[in-house]
């Protein structure tokens, strides 16, 4: 039986990484510096230096000389606070988290951002009381997809992973998911649509698209 459901953050609730990816866009291209979307998509769900993905190595590279890299990380911050003060919470993020609430599940946020940042978002959008448990990259060694973000919020949760179900918009978070053997329900973006989210065990347009129950009989059917 389900007993509880664990959020993503980045992208699943609130889109960050556009915000993100653009707000690099911006501060690379000033300086002729191109960064693919195709690149960045390798970390979402994750951390681009886990990811192998350095865009203050890349702009070192294009001008041949070492930058003042904390002057560049300022302008990149900045700026993508700037763009994400300017997303709504996506649609359906509410109203599952209501229908759960109702039902009676428990709620986590398993995010390889840190804490710092989602208490930041979540308080600005009114959903921090919402959650339960809140497991962020300072909780773990490994982010996604390493498995440890979910295991830690089902400990917390003091839940099994058959019990549980992930929201996830990324494949490095759907891979975390499945290694912590959680059913697993992609919802993509903008930003993660083209990616491979085959290996979740359920895939929606969006959290509006399904009504919590109809995702709870199918995770159960699963077992």
């Amino acid at each position: 039986m389900i007993k509880a459901l664990i959020f993503d953050f980045d992208g699943l609730i609130l889109e960050t990484e556009f915000s993100d990816y653009e707000a690099w866009r911006q501060t690379l291209g000033a300086h002729g510096v191109e960064f693919p979307l195709e690149l960045y998509a390798r970390a979402i769900g994750s951390s681009l230096a886990d990811q192998g993905v350095d865009p203050l190595g890349m702009l070192e590279q294009h001008l041949g000389h070492a930058i003042d890299r904390q002057a560049v990380l300022d302008e990149h911050s900045a700026l993508m606070h700037e763009i994400v003060a300017t997303q709504p919470i996506q649609p359906g993020v509410e109203t599952v988290i209501a229908d759960a609430e109702q039902i009676g599940l428990k709620l986590a946020i398993a995010s390889s951002s840190p804490r710092r940042w989602i208490d930041e978002h979540l308080t600005r959008l009114g959903l921090l009381e919402h959650f339960d448990v809140i497991k962020t990259s300072d909780d773990v060694e490994r982010v996604k997809p390493d498995p440890a973000l979910y295991l830690a919020a089902l400990d917390a949760l003091n839940v099994a992973p058959h019990e549980a179900i992930v929201f996830e918009d990324s494949p490095n978070g759907v891979t975390a998911a499945n290694r912590a053997g959680v059913f697993a329900v992609a919802v993509p973006t903008e930003m993660t649509s083209f990616l491979d989210l085959s290996h979740a065990d359920l895939q929606v347009a969006s959290l509006a698209a399904m009504g919590i129950e109809e995702i709870m009989l199918q995770a159960n059917g699963h077992q």
